[in-house]
């Protein structure tokens, strides 16, 4: 994950363009500086297990990393436990501590504002879903990708959207607002994508954390628009279709009406075969 410093100056990350910025966070509601946040219950426990799974992987677990960790090669295959099991393992000591770090500072909040219960969810959600987003853009790739980091910039966007004007300060120094803050790494991330394809970072996982995220925070907005452009949709087809109806039984009727004509005119014996069938059809209609 990118190396950041919150509130206590504490990196985040590794080995990424990112791990040059580093953040400060105020509080939202004095905006004195929050230099440790209290730990909030699925934070502890999520914290608790990446510890554990991290301390087996030293002694057997390392040798199952291309069962346990993420292969989308796999996964098309079968193997659908990996887009779990992927989130809690890690490179090394650094690449837990500083994503642990993260999800305590910013998880933490995160927690305490939704709820335990939605908390967790959205985790998981934006943990497998940019691990589905991984698997989708190179699906027959066989190198195993671990860690947190999509689940991680799922709290970015989350935090964004959820303080959007909480400041942050950018080596201490540069003042910037959670909102700009997470389009600022979404365009890092996308240009060290370009500037960088083949470095051994899963970028397309940080960049699917953040839209999964997003869309999964703003799913009701969306799904209310895609209901409203199909209502849209049917209601302009049904109003075409009634236009037809009526342009139709307007045919029908002048039709009728010349017909009758003819007959008050001519005579009945004067119709053509197609009148008379014109008119009967007509009239079991009617019936």
């Amino acid at each position: 994950m990118h190396q950041f410093f919150l509130a206590c100056s504490h990196p985040l990350g590794l080995n990424n363009p990112i791990s040059r910025l580093g953040i400060m966070i105020t509080s939202y509601r004095t905006y004195r500086y929050s230099v440790a946040p209290q730990v909030s219950k699925v934070v502890l426990w999520l914290l608790i297990a990446n510890v554990v799974i991290f301390v087996l992987q030293q002694f057997f677990l390392n040798r199952f990393l291309g069962v346990l960790g993420l292969v989308p090669s796999r996964v098309l295959h079968g193997h659908i436990w990996q887009l779990l099991t992927y989130m809690f393992l890690h490179g090394n000591v650094l690449h837990v501590f500083f994503n642990l770090i993260f999800l305590w500072m910013l998880g933490s909040e995160l927690e305490r504002y939704w709820g335990s219960n939605f908390f967790l969810k959205y985790y998981l959600v934006t943990g497998i879903g940019a691990g589905v987003v991984n698997v989708l853009v190179q699906p027959y790739s066989r190198i195993p990708t671990i860690g947190a980091s999509g689940a991680i910039f799922g709290l970015i966007i989350a935090f964004a959207l959820a303080f959007p004007n909480r400041e942050l300060l950018l080596y201490f120094v540069l003042r910037i607002k959670a909102k700009h803050f997470a389009v600022l790494v979404g365009l890092i991330e996308l240009l060290a994508l370009f500037m960088m394809p083949n470095a051994s970072i899963a970028r397309f996982a940080h960049l699917g954390g953040l839209v999964v995220g997003y869309f999964y925070l703003k799913r009701e907005i969306y799904t209310w628009r895609l209901r409203r452009l199909l209502s849209g949709w049917q209601e302009r087809a049904e109003q075409r279709a009634a236009s037809k109806k009526l342009a139709r039984q307007r045919q029908i009727r002048a039709e009728v009406d010349r017909i009758l004509d003819k007959i008050n005119t001519q005579g009945i014996d004067s119709l053509t075969a197609r009148e008379r069938r014109f008119l009967e059809k007509q009239g079991r209609d009617r019936v």
